[in-house]
């Protein structure tokens, strides 16, 4: 006579109570503040707010034509041909994906880390990039991404 042991319990994961929260990681919700470019300055910049109290913001440094590629998108301009942005954002709505978010990950000797976090057919998918690029495909979205920035990042700034 063979005797079954009952399956050991699985624990469950515990839900974290803030959906942004991904990795243990608090972040913060952006909104474009502005773009700009100032000729005393090398390079244009994006100015992100926060989008509740106590409204603390950052500023990233983008090139030119990421700068421009933002204020299109920014506006509902498509060109006449797509622009790089345009044309990855038509990939991924033919690949049936959607972004879910950009999230700021970390800010190290003046390089902001991000990546997209994006939904599938097979799942879900994280794909390192640069801010600049996932700022303007989370705006270039049908509904646009939220933008999330880590918050000990925003600590770093306000301290």
């Amino acid at each position: 006579m063979s005797t079954t042991e009952p399956a050991p319990e699985i624990p469950e994961e515990p839900a974290t109570s803030d959906p942004t929260d991904a990795n243990n990681v608090a972040f913060r919700v952006m909104t474009v503040g502005s773009v700009r470019f100032d000729l005393g300055d090398p390079s244009p910049q994006i100015h992100l707010v926060e989008e509740e109290s106590p409204y603390r913001n950052i500023s990233v440094s983008v090139a030119l034509a990421e700068a421009q590629s933002l204020h299109n998108a920014l506006i509902g301009k498509v060109g006449v041909r797509p622009s790089t942005h345009e044309l990855t954002s038509s990939i991924i709505a033919q690949l049936q994906a959607d972004i879910i978010a950009l999230r700021i990950l970390r800010h190290e000797n003046g390089v902001f880390y991000s990546e997209l976090d994006l939904m599938t057919t097979h799942g879900q998918e994280r794909l390192d990039c640069r801010t600049s690029d996932g700022v303007i495909l989370a705006i270039r979205q049908s509904v646009a991404a939220p933008i999330l920035c880590a918050e000990e990042i925003l600590l770093s700034f306000y301290d």
